[in-house]
């Protein structure tokens, strides 16, 4: 199924999770306080049958939480209540969250059973000491074995990985990326890391041991892990936590969060292409670049901050851009008057 597909969402946070990792509270992130039961389910269910279908798709979704860790009983109940909505026609599938380490065949099979279509794998990363360092409680081959076997049991893989997590300079994450794209998932989504009120990271943030991995940091390294990505072919369905008012309003005191962490990726990633072109480019000159419509925005950048960039960095005279759908790349020089 598409990402793009509507999506249901049901929270069930700290369900499951064997261990405390350092930087999570999923009610803070999630915005939710209470864990989500079969009637929960049902109910948001018979809301959805009340409203058209889109054409896209429908899918309910399980986030936070460790899915298949949870006991089997409560397990059975939610994908029960789940199942019922394909069998009415009100969703067209499943997905879930879980750890790398609690997956095997038996798990999958019944996932399969239920309709569960994609399974996403919170890998964070394929480092073992940051893995360590981060409290997740299970190892890089942890994340390999399970993304195989669930690839080879026919689902859809998703992969969650963190930028910025303790022990981490910013290589280990592009190691991440790297080792992620050869385990070819149908997608992945990145989180740089968000130091959370009440958590673990936060005490180690507050005593000076973990030093804050800022938006700028997240900016920087995420802008050279997308494409990765995007020359594997591997869809990035989500950069960054998805802003909640819990979050916007203090929950977050630090790191990289923004509501809009995404397009300043993009936006950077678009200016490092435009730097490309314009090395070697006299100083004071006057510079007309073109870039194809649908990218004008990221390489403008917020409040137009790409093109100050960029002239204070070549020492332009001026910097215009210009939408043009006729060039081939997506960024061209279309003349450069010199001093």
């Amino acid at each position: 199924m598409s990402a793009r597909a509507s999506i249901l969402p049901v929270f069930v946070p700290h369900l499951g999770c064997p261990h405390d990792c350092v930087f999570c509270n999923q009610r803070r992130i999630s915005g939710q306080t209470e864990s989500a039961d079969a009637q929960m389910v049902r109910d948001l269910l018979a809301s959805a049958a009340d409203m058209p279908k889109p054409e896209t798709g429908r899918q309910l979704a399980f986030y936070g939480g460790s899915f298949t860790a949870i006991p089997e009983e409560q397990q059975l109940e939610l994908l029960q209540a789940a199942r019922e909505g394909i069998e009415r026609g009100i969703i067209d599938s499943i997905r879930l969250s879980t750890r790398p380490d609690a997956v095997n065949a038996e798990v999958l099979e019944r996932l399969r059973c239920f309709g569960v279509e994609t399974v996403e794998l919170g890998a964070q990363s394929l480092d073992d000491e940051v893995l360590r360092l981060s409290g997740r409680g299970h190892t890089a081959d942890d994340v390999r074995c399970a993304s195989l076997i669930v690839k080879d049991a026919g689902f859809r893989l998703v992969l969650q990985m963190m930028t910025g997590l303790p022990g981490d300079s910013g290589a280990q994450s592009l190691f991440t990326a790297r080792e992620i794209a050869a385990l070819r998932p149908d997608g992945v989504r990145i989180y740089p890391t968000v130091i959370v009120r009440d958590t673990a990271l936060y005490t180690l943030w507050q005593r000076g041991i973990y030093r804050e991995h800022t938006v700028e940091d997240a900016v920087r390294i995420c802008a050279k892990i997308m494409p990765l990505f995007e020359a594997a072919g591997i869809p990035v369905f989500r950069l960054g936590l998805n802003p909640t008012e819990e979050l916007s309003g203090g929950a977050a005191v630090a790191g990289a969060y923004h509501p809009a962490l995404g397009e300043l990726v993009r936006a950077r990633i678009m200016r490092e292409k435009a730097e490309a072109l314009l090395r070697g480019v006299q100083p004071g000159s006057r510079v007309l670049l073109g870039v194809q419509p649908r990218l004008l925005s990221q390489l403008l950048g917020q409040r137009r901050a790409n093109v100050s960039a960029l002239i204070d960095e070549f020492r332009l005279a001026e910097l215009k851009v210009c939408p043009n759908s006729s060039i081939s790349a997506e960024i061209e020089v279309l003349s450069i008057e010199k001093p």
